[in-house]
């Protein structure tokens, strides 16, 4: 064997151990195990789920808030064309006079906030932690609402509203997939 095959072998065996070393190291201080969960939380807090996800992913029921008939329905085809899941429509037993209102619970967090951006950030937001649907919103549409906003809308409104954050007294927890 000769001199520069064995100076070569040397490097690639010290190349291996030092790349060994450090996936140890990324392994014995790697952060993400608890990955998500908010520290400091106290335990009876409901987590509520931060992610912003896709249209196909969010669950929703449109209620018609209004005196016009059909609404819900009519919007309720809106946002399945749009690859929302709309579980169902109905009129609402309480009329809105507000754009819209989105009621949802703590799996429900990131959903709302993605709907708000389809009524440009004028629904009026209602949390209950005690509502668990399985991340279901419930869309109320109300008098002052004319139409969803279009995709170039909705991307700038996303882009103006900023991340989901927590509703207070719940943590924040981010699902990854």
């Amino acid at each position: 064997m000769s001199f520069a095959r064995v100076r070569a072998l040397v490097a690639v065996g010290l190349l291996a151990v030092l790349a060994l070393v450090f996936v140890v190291v990324a392994l014995v201080r790697d952060t993400q195990s608890n990955a998500g969960i908010a520290e400091g939380c106290p335990d009876d807090w409901p987590r509520a789920n931060v992610t912003l996800p896709e249209r196909k992913d969010v669950k929703i029921k449109v209620l018609n808030g209004t005196d016009r008939p059909g609404l819900a329905a009519v919007i309720g085809d809106d946002f399945r064309n749009r690859d929302f899941q709309v579980v169902s429509h109905a009129n609402s037993k309480k009329k809105i006079d507000a754009v819209a209102v989105l009621r949802y619970g703590p799996q429900g967090v990131g959903s709302a906030h993605l709907l708000q951006a389809y009524f440009l950030g004028r629904a009026k937001l209602e949390y209950n932690p005690g509502y668990d649907d399985a991340g279901v919103v419930r869309v109320v549409l109300g008098n002052q609402f004319q139409q969803l906003a279009t995709t170039t809308e909705v991307n700038q409104s996303l882009g103006d509203l900023g991340a989901p954050v927590a509703p207070p007294g719940s943590c924040p927890v981010v699902n990854e997939k």
